[in-house]
């Protein structure tokens, strides 16, 4: 971004943007190249420090590289940032999967396994992701309505997982449950992703398994 950009999005003035800019320039969050401006390396250095000390990282790093073990899919979890989910971990397939979000991306609460985040949102929370939303188009070609969608995190939240097929990848299915704290609250999720062709015949026997990883997990938090 250029600088009057920098200004027009933090609604700051130009010359308090490039004084703060410039301090942030001096400590290695911002670089400059030219009139843009991108993020440091500091920002990489703080990103890495944030998921090797993060706990639910420490707890959920081998019970999901042992979920991939016993199922032989690509495990990942996920935590919900404002009405985003972020991928926070994942342990690879072998094969690994032909395309894979890189960590730290934000994907919408709408779609795939993020739904297990959205359908513990509560009411107010709920109208806030849906607002000015009508309807919601699927890789599949599907689209939901808005009715269609708020149904369908009922059923989610009580059966306590999220089927995807073709939700945000054309021909990719993805199971996911939700992770809870010790006070039953809902922390995370956990998911299994793959191809349609790749997907054993038993969803059943993976939502088990997924149900098991959520438990230990949560079991690991201190």
């Amino acid at each position: 971004m250029r600088l009057t950009e920098i200004a027009t999005a933090a609604q700051l003035h130009l010359a308090t943007t490039q004084r703060i800019v410039n301090l942030l320039v001096r400590y290695g969050y911002v670089e400059r190249d030219g009139l843009d401006y991108h993020l440091g390396v500091v920002s990489l250095l703080n990103g890495n420090t944030y998921l090797m000390t993060n706990r639910l990282v420490q707890a959920a790093e081998p019970v999901l590289q042992e979920l991939t073990n016993s199922t032989g899919l690509t495990s990942s979890l996920t935590v919900r940032y404002e009405f985003t989910a972020v991928l926070l971990l994942r342990a690879a397939s072998t094969p690994p999967l032909r395309f894979q979000l890189p960590i730290g991306e934000q994907m919408p609460l709408v779609v795939g396994g993020a739904r297990v985040l959205a359908a513990h949102l509560d009411d107010v929370e709920l109208a806030a992701l849906l607002e000015g939303v009508e309807k919601i188009p699927l890789a599949s070609g599907v689209v939901l309505d808005r009715a269609e969608f708020i149904e369908s995190l009922k059923v989610i939240r009580e059966r306590g997982y999220a089927f995807g097929q073709g939700q945000r990848e054309a021909g990719a299915l993805s199971i996911a449950v939700p992770v809870f704290n010790r006070e039953h609250e809902v922390i995370a999720a956990i998911q299994l992703s793959a191809m349609i062709e790749d997907i054993p015949v038993d969803v059943d026997a993976l939502v088990i398994e997924l149900k098991r990883a959520s438990g230990a997990i949560t079991r690991r938090i201190p």
